[in-house]
């Protein structure tokens, strides 16, 4: 059946950022005596909503976990606010899909990093709303952000699609009840099972093939 409306994970998916995001991770941890590696950040953490991540690996009562939050929009707004993480591919198949259907994102980052990143893309035209981690109260991997958007869309859940990169995002899809579909590029085939389909890329002939 043709989705009705598409969602896009942002970090991983729409802006392929992934290692820049586990790099300033390590940076950040580092600096509160808590090093992360890069396998340790792919294994437990890459997917989650940024609190947390960084209550996942400080702890949850740590008490700088809203300063590190900070921290990390800044230095996340200084190295990809020019929208140079969104490939030209990826601004292509929003765009064709946003001529045929609404379309949203739903993201664990905070709104103050998508914004600047959609506009600098020239996706903010194509995108009409986006649900961040400051508009529900637990991220991935629960429901709550895929199904905040399935009630702003006013959609049944199995009208919606969603593109998705790591396992907590399909799981926080898949409770949602979206079809959900997996992007390579972050986490092994393997470890996104979950999802309806696995692809190689967000591209054109993806968004023709799935709502053609």
């Amino acid at each position: 059946m043709r989705p009705r409306a598409v969602i896009f994970d942002f970090n991983g998916t729409l802006s392929r950022d992934e290692p820049i995001l586990c790099e300033i991770f390590q940076e950040l941890f580092a600096e509160h005596g808590r090093p992360l590696s890069t396998q340790e950040y792919y294994d437990e953490l890459a997917g989650l909503s940024d609190p947390e991540i960084v209550r996942t690996w400080l702890g949850r009562d740590h008490p700088a976990v809203d300063e590190v939050i900070e921290q990390r929009i800044q230095r996340y707004r200084a190295r990809v606010a020019d929208g140079s993480s969104v490939p030209h591919e990826v601004r292509e198949a929003v765009a064709y899909a946003a001529a045929r259907v609404p379309v949203g994102v739903v993201s664990g980052a905070a709104r103050a990093e998508i914004t600047p990143v959609l506009e600098a893309a020239g996706l903010d035209e194509h995108v009409s709303f986006v649900v961040a981690a400051e508009d529900v109260e637990r991220g991935k991997p629960h429901p709550d952000g895929y199904e905040r958007a399935v009630a702003l869309l006013d959609l049944e859940p199995g009208d919606v699609l969603v593109v998705e990169d790591t396992e907590a995002g399909i799981a926080s899809a898949k409770a949602a009840g979206t079809r959900t579909v997996a992007v390579l590029g972050t986490l092994a085939p393997e470890r996104l099972g979950r999802a309806d389909e696995i692809v190689p890329a967000v591209d054109v002939a993806l968004m023709q093939r799935l709502l053609e």
